[in-house]
């Protein structure tokens, strides 16, 4: 099955991706980022809106904007893209909110089998 996801840009350490959300809100802007740890070869993967204004994640904002399977299948591929470049680092991923952690843990979840077989 190919699922879908949104097209991507990224920075060319692969460090930082960004695109663009498209729903019933409009057009939502959307950034990736991993972030080296004090740990050697274990990456923070932050990720939420852009904030337009300082160019930074915003990751306490509700967008609500139709589409979060897509959007959280675009930061899989995200992943992926990240791990081909750095195969030997770990991600730690965890939501803003006890309630979002759930939110993309169900997301996940639901697509686990189909992300697993193929790299979509």
């Amino acid at each position: 099955m190919k699922l879908p996801k949104y097209p991507l840009a990224s920075s060319d350490k692969l460090l930082t991706f960004e695109f663009i959300s498209e729903g019933h809100k409009g057009l939502i802007h959307k950034l990736v980022r991993y972030q080296p740890t004090n740990l050697k070869d274990i990456y923070n993967l932050a990720f939420g809106d852009k904030d337009h204004s300082t160019g930074e994640i915003d990751d306490t904002v509700i967008s609500n904007n139709g589409d979060s399977e897509k959007v959280l299948l675009t930061v899989v591929a995200t992943l992926y893209a990240f791990t081909d470049k750095y195969p030997d680092v770990w991600i730690y991923a965890t939501g803003s909110t006890k309630a979002r952690t759930r939110l993309y843990r169900m997301g996940i979840t639901k697509f686990l089998s189909e992300v697993i077989k193929k790299k979509y």
